[in-house]
């Protein structure tokens, strides 16, 4: 089983990114899940899927999965591009888009 190692994106719904700071290494699905018709939900016979580990560095991440014989893909990290923007722009002449107030 293939693991992947990644660094997380920013969440959508925060503005925090206090999550997006180590590297985690999860295992890739060895089969899909199945659907339960009577109870409604989905589960899998697959316990790897469950492991997430985080670490401090992506180098520490690969070296774990060499000492323990583990073949895995590395992820490249997406860098996301951040403008400052001030409150004020809101509410200056010419924005793009119209004003609904």
């Amino acid at each position: 089983m293939v693991a992947r190692i990644y660094r997380p994106s920013k969440n959508a719904m925060q503005s925090g990114i206090g999550s997006t700071k180590l590297w985690r290494l999860e295992y890739a699905p060895e089969s899909p899940k199945s659907f339960d018709h009577v109870m409604g939900y989905c589960s899998s016979s697959d316990m790897k899927s469950q492991i997430k580990l985080t670490f401090e560095s992506q180098e520490d991440a690969i070296e774990y999965c060499k000492r323990h014989g583990i073949p895995f893909e590395l992820m490249e990290e997406q860098s996301r591009k951040h403008r400052p923007r001030t409150y004020a722009e809101n509410f200056k002449y010419g924005r793009i888009g119209t004003w609904t107030h």
